[in-house]
């Protein structure tokens, strides 16, 4: 806790006053540009791979970056997806997943979750990537296909296919590579389409 205490005391000295500016107008809106959707893991920082100001990305951060498909019950992926897309009219999704994911690297290599029921019941949103990628038991292959899963899952949230139908959002498949920095996109068929290094 010292260390974050001593992170907010360097943040009003050092970062605050570069940025006032920033934050003054910051206060008085919040029309951010892109949805990313993000793995909770603490390596991978949406706005460091990206290099985004405040008040650019609209980030969602789950265990294994999963979107559970629309649903009638409460669910607070849902509500941050809708309010994104309805209300602040984000124009593009991003779906990131990562290299050493351990939540798909449960699944794939098959780990006890009998003792985690929270994790394990959450993790059934990965199910129709699992399955795709059953013949493998490669994780970075289930990391691929469970990113093309949850662009599928996204894309029954009544918000984002409306946007979708009206051509105002556009959805990416993206991996982030922790070792090398590098960020593949996905094509439907779950290969890499293009990189950034």
């Amino acid at each position: 806790m010292r260390d974050l205490a001593e992170g907010v005391a360097r943040f009003r000295r050092d970062v605050f006053p570069a940025k006032e500016g920033l934050f003054a107008r910051l206060a008085g809106q919040h029309s951010p540009h892109t949805l990313f959707i993000g793995c909770s893991d603490a390596r991978v920082v949406p706005e460091l791979i990206t290099r985004s100001e405040p008040g650019e990305l609209f980030v969602v951060r789950t265990a294994g970056n999963l979107v559970p498909a629309h649903g009638t019950g409460p669910d607070g992926v849902a509500a941050s997806v809708e309010y994104a897309v309805a209300v602040l009219g984000v124009r593009d999704v991003v779906v990131c997943g990562h290299s050493a994911c351990g939540a798909m690297t449960a699944l794939a290599r098959g780990h006890d979750l009998s003792g985690t029921q929270a994790i394990a019941g959450w993790l059934r949103h990965a199910d129709a990537a699992r399955a795709r990628a059953a013949r493998t038991g490669d994780v970075e292959a289930l990391v691929r296909h469970n990113v093309l899963a949850q662009l599928a899952s996204l894309a029954t949230h009544p918000s984002v296919a409306r946007a979708l139908a009206e051509r105002t959002l556009t959805l990416h498949g993206w991996v982030y590579d922790i070792p090398t920095g590098r960020v593949d996109t996905l094509a439907p068929t779950g290969h890499p389409t293009t990189s950034a290094s």
